[in-house]
């Protein structure tokens, strides 16, 4: 049995007659009945009762019209919603994002996002690099925005910049050093240093090792902390200072101040994705991802 079956025994029923039936078709008479016969032998039961002139459902034929119009309006509804996915129309998209990294980029990409495709649900996932990069490549996530990975980690994945954020020193507004127009890394070098963990930002730890070692220092790590949330009251509360990017400033506000790292360095972030497994969703949010990096 197939859709085609299903449409034809309908408009029998409906015309209750073959050949207008078959004019509305736009199929040769003796064809429809062929098809009506084969569909009555597959079900092993009459559906019509037939006359010289028209024809009439018989009572399991009266179920069976329901049961037919039920089947073909819900696969023409399956097919609308594919179509829909498929073409980034609805549907749903998961997003891994780093929470200091992506406070300016998320929101605007989000609002871009929605206002175009506002039937898509974007699930967000704040997540550690270690843990986005693992689920994107089971497919868990469809894209992240995250700083550059290494080569190493990127394996099967792709990396697209969308912002670049200059390095700064974050500190209490009463230490010393907030006074200061700019901070060295030997500066840096003599203070207790608040980082993130090193198992979950293992390309934060690399960052910190290849900006000490141009100065030919090393940090005093005083504390690692898994989330920003912690690392900034643990700078506010003078445990330590941080080397963050500028855009940690939209979360920080007047708690902590923001001194630029000089001679300057900056922090790249963008979007990554699985290789051959970029779903049509997740490309229309890279692209609005980087359309808010133009305006």
């Amino acid at each position: 049995m197939e859709l085609r079956h299903l449409r034809y025994f309908i408009a029998v029923a409906e015309e209750e007659n073959v050949s207008r039936a078959a004019l509305k078709l736009h199929v040769s008479q003796p064809g429809l009945s062929r098809q009506i016969h084969d569909l009555e032998d597959e079900l092993g039961f009459e559906l019509l009762e037939r006359t010289a002139k028209s024809v009439r459902l018989t009572a399991a034929g009266k179920i069976f019209l329901d049961e037919a119009r039920a089947v073909i309006a819900r696969a023409q509804e399956a097919v609308h919603n594919v179509r829909a996915v498929a073409t980034g129309a609805s549907g749903e998209i998961h997003v891994g994002y780093a929470p200091s990294l992506t406070v300016q980029i998320l929101p605007q990409t989000l609002r871009l996002f929605q206002r175009e495709f506002p039937k898509v649900r974007v699930a967000l996932h704040d997540l550690s690099t270690e843990e986005m990069l693992s689920q994107l490549s089971a497919s868990k996530l469809q894209v992240a925005l995250l700083v550059h990975p290494s080569r190493a980690m990127l394996r099967g994945l792709r990396f697209e910049e969308l912002a670049s954020y200059p390095k700064c020193v974050a500190v209490r507004p009463d230490h010393p050093l907030a006074r200061a127009r700019s901070v060295t890394i030997t500066q840096i070098a003599r203070e207790p240093l608040i980082v993130y963990s090193r198992k979950e930002y293992p390309e934060y730890h690399e960052e910190l090792a290849a900006t000490f070692a141009v100065a030919k220092a090393k940090p005093r790590i005083a504390e690692e902390h898994e989330g920003v949330n912690s690392l900034i009251a643990a700078v506010e509360s003078g445990r330590g200072i941080a080397l963050v990017p500028s855009c940690l400033a939209c979360m920080t506000g007047p708690r902590l101040k923001l001194i630029p790292l000089k001679p300057k360095e900056v922090t790249v972030v963008g979007a990554v994705w699985k290789i051959d497994a970029l779903t049509p969703m997740a490309e229309k949010f890279i692209a609005a991802a980087r359309s808010c990096q133009t305006l």
